[in-house]
């Protein structure tokens, strides 16, 4: 396809407010074995943000993690969804309550349209999450996955 034709990913965030996100990522994951990775978009190409947070985490490859221990913060910005997802090891600690008391956190922020802070502050939870389950091994630890934000 032509140059021409692609489309530039809009861009929600200042730099400021990506460092902000990135940083959050960094710290949570200096205590934990676990990987965050943030995924934004403009439009859910299903009725379901689950199943598309689902894809993008097999596409970006969060499976590989060696604890199965990857979650995915899944945002559409335009069509207003969202998802949470984590790899089998995590899920089978927290279970589908905290997932959805964190999309619960996070929305509430979005309804104030403060993105940046509810992004934030589930990277946070998550990441305590994660310090429980997978603390971190000074010897073994490796970050196995980017910490920037990926925009789609």
């Amino acid at each position: 396809m032509f140059s021409l034709f692609k489309r530039k990913p809009v861009n929600y965030f200042s730099e400021e407010e990506k460092k902000l996100i990135v940083h959050a990522i960094e710290n949570a994951e200096k205590r934990t074995s676990g990987e965050v990775r943030i995924f934004i978009e403009s439009h859910c190409s299903y009725v379901d943000p689950v199943r598309r947070a689902q894809e993008i985490f097999q596409e970006l490859k969060m499976y590989q993690t060696e604890a199965r221990n990857g979650v995915l913060v899944y945002i559409a910005m335009k069509d207003k969804q969202l998802a949470v997802f984590g790899d089998q090891g995590i899920h089978d600690k927290v279970g589908n309550v905290f997932w959805n008391v964190e999309v619960h956190k996070m929305l509430i922020n979005f309804n104030k349209s403060n993105y940046t802070t509810g992004i934030v502050e589930i990277i946070y939870s998550v990441g305590e999450a994660l310090v429980v389950h997978f603390p971190y091994d000074k010897q073994n630890d490796k970050n196995e996955l980017s910490n920037d934000i990926v925009f789609g």
